[in-house]
């Protein structure tokens, strides 16, 4: 038995919206979906922030729909190169709860990745995740059972189609005091990643969301640093909240939007901004 949309909308006011954004990757985004219906925690909402996708994405989300237990709100605009910026914010307005975790249409959520958000979430601070990059040989390979079933979520099941050894395999195996252990240690910042980050909605509406000038390269982290300059402080959640990156291409990665989005993270950082007039809100 599946729930209907109506029944799964009933639930007003969950207790996290979850931001997934996608473009084109409908067979990325479908393991995706398949990854927040084995959640351990079930009081959320999934928000779709969708830069332009064309009618294939649409079909499956309308497919999964009623095959899936939580709510989904498929937020939408019309392809204009890569506005994922601008799609965030939009997604952020349509979120009902009053808490926001990010992530991305290509990153599997283990089965406890939105228990752990909520467990550490705490006010005056965001959480900062990271991820768990796989070769493309075996993120093709992971099925909706393999999801469903935790298996690619096994080292030693991904060992044995691929994955070579690294320290990096820490954060799949690491629970309770090594993790904890490890986040201490880390030497990687505790910034805002849009693959695995979450906050406090008023907090992100507080410094007017994304800045809408960024294009690909630091657009998530130019954010976090306007939290910081709020006086929001981070949790380094790195070793706590998994989730597997799924490889892809990125056609959309150029050397003049990297140098773009620097100068625009070097202005915030010297004068210490706290608002984007190239936000959620525009002048006038």
């Amino acid at each position: 038995m599946t729930l209907t949309s109506a029944t799964k909308i009933s639930n007003i006011s969950p207790k996290i919206s979850v931001i997934i954004s996608t473009y084109n990757s409908e067979e990325w985004l479908e393991k995706v979906l398949w990854s927040y219906q084995a959640q351990t925690f079930k009081d959320f909402e999934v928000v779709i922030a969708d830069d332009g996708s064309k009618q294939p994405t649409f079909q499956l989300i309308e497919d999964l729909k009623p095959k899936l237990s939580y709510p989904i709100k498929h937020v939408w605009h019309e392809d204009n190169g890569f506005q994922k910026s601008q799609i965030l914010n939009k997604a952020i307005v349509a979120c009902k709860a009053d808490y926001i975790l990010m992530s991305d249409g290509d990153c599997l959520a283990r089965a406890d990745f939105i228990e752990v958000h909520m467990n550490h979430r705490e006010k005056g601070y965001f959480l900062s995740g990271g991820y768990f990059m796989l070769p493309m040989a075996i993120s093709k390979l992971i099925t909706k059972d393999n999801i469903l079933n935790q298996n690619c979520f096994d080292v030693n099941w991904l060992k044995e189609r691929g994955l070579k050894s690294s320290f990096k395999n820490n954060k799949l195996t690491s629970t309770g005091i090594k993790s904890k252990f490890l986040n201490a240690i880390t030497p990687t910042n505790a910034s805002w990643n849009g693959h695995n980050s979450s906050g406090w909605k008023s907090d992100i509406v507080a410094i007017n969301g994304f800045d809408e000038r960024m294009q690909y390269g630091g657009q998530d982290r130019e954010l976090g640093e306007r939290l910081f300059n709020l006086g929001i402080k981070s949790i380094q959640i790195r070793y706590s909240a998994v989730c597997l990156h799924l490889d892809h291409p990125r056609g959309y990665k150029t050397e003049e939007s990297i140098k773009k989005n620097l100068g625009i993270r070097a202005v915030t950082k010297k004068e210490a901004k706290t608002w984007t007039k190239f936000g959620i809100q525009k002048p006038g």
